[in-house]
This record gives C-alpha cells, structure tokens and sequence, in this order.
C-alpha cells in the first residue's frame, strides 16, 4: 500500500511538473496582438483591407491552438508560438505597406481633383459662349445652377483630402467631373447645332 501510495504521489508530481513547464505564450499573444493594433492604428483597415483580415484569420487560428494546448494534459505550445510570431512578422511588414499606400491614394486623390477642376473651369467657359436664344435660356440657367453645385462639390473634395478621406474625395471628385464633361458636350452640341442652321 505505502508503495502504491508513493508512486501515486510520484506519479502526481510528474504530471505537475510538465504541465508547469509549457505555460501559455502570453508575451507572444501581446506581441501579435500589439502588431496588429499598430497596423490598423496606422490605418489597415483602409489601406491594406485585405492583409488586415489575413492577420486577424491568422491570429485567431494561433489563439485556437493556444486554446486546443491548454485543455490538454501535456501542453506543447511550440506550434502556437510559431504562429504567432509569423502573425507578428507579418503585421510588421504590412504596417510599412500602409505609408506608400497612403501617398498613392493621396495622389490620385489630388490628380482627380485637379482634373475635375479643369472639367469644371471647361464646363464653364463653354457655358459663357453658349448660344442665347428663344429656346435655350432655361437649359443655360439649369446648367448654371449645376455648375454652381458642382463648385461646392469642389470644395467639400477638398475638405475630404483635408481629412485624409483620399478615396472618398477621388470619388467624389471624379463624379464631378463626369457631370462637368456632361455639361460641356450639351453645350457643344447646342453650339454645333446653331452653326448647322447658318
């Protein structure tokens, strides 16, 4: 009995031994996990959409084998922190993407803008030699009055470059000048149209 008794407590202490050693990599889960904050702290979610939701797949799958180690009686968390330090790594190298991407975006942003100026400013000489006649006098006023709207748009494209929205004011400034082009052929056609009765 005192035998059975002795390898029993042993056997306990072996058991306690091993499963102290292998404790959860807790500073490897707060690295990673730091890295990724820092990716969408530098703006991830807007720029690098796709990398983001890799490292966030990445990661929950290294904390589901933290997790799946834990439960068992000998813990090998040697897979998990090769997982997360990869999640790391990768974060790291996605947080330099951001910066460069956020001056291209910058940049088409400001080119979009400045074209939509020069549709604009287009749109509106045009509309100064626009025939006046019978007919065309409310057409004219309705193209005045969306050329004025379209002046405001300009300036709120800038408030979104302002404020770092660089897709928000690409879009906004592309649309603008798809509406100043529009407005120009109206009055190139009206134009041509009063030429082909002389």
């Amino acid at each position: 009995m005192k035998n059975l008794m002795k390898i029993s407590v042993l056997g306990l202490l072996v058991v306690f031994l091993f499963t102290s050693c292998a404790k959860q990599p807790t500073q490897q889960i707060d690295e990673a996990k730091a890295a990724i904050d820092a990716v969408v702290k530098a703006g991830g979610d807007i720029y690098a959409k796709d990398e983001l939701k890799k490292l966030n797949d990445d990661y929950n799958a290294a904390m589901d084998e933290v997790n799946a180690q834990s439960k068992k009686l000998f813990k090998k968390y040697g897979k998990a922190k090769e997982m997360l330090a990869k999640v790391k790594a990768d974060a790291d190298s996605v947080a330099q993407l951001i910066p460069a991407r956020k001056e291209e975006a910058k940049n088409n942003a400001i080119n979009a803008l400045n074209e939509a100026k020069t549709a604009f400013e287009t749109a509106k000489a045009l509309l100064d030699k626009a025939p006046k006649g019978k007919g065309t006098k409310a057409d004219i006023e309705a193209m005045k009055s969306d050329l004025a709207g379209l002046e405001a748009q300009l300036a709120e494209v800038q408030a979104s470059i302002d404020r770092e929205d660089y897709f928000g004011a690409r879009d906004k400034a592309v649309s603008i000048k798809e509406k100043a082009n529009a407005i120009s052929e109206q009055v190139n056609a009206a134009i041509e149209k009063v030429k082909g009765r002389r």
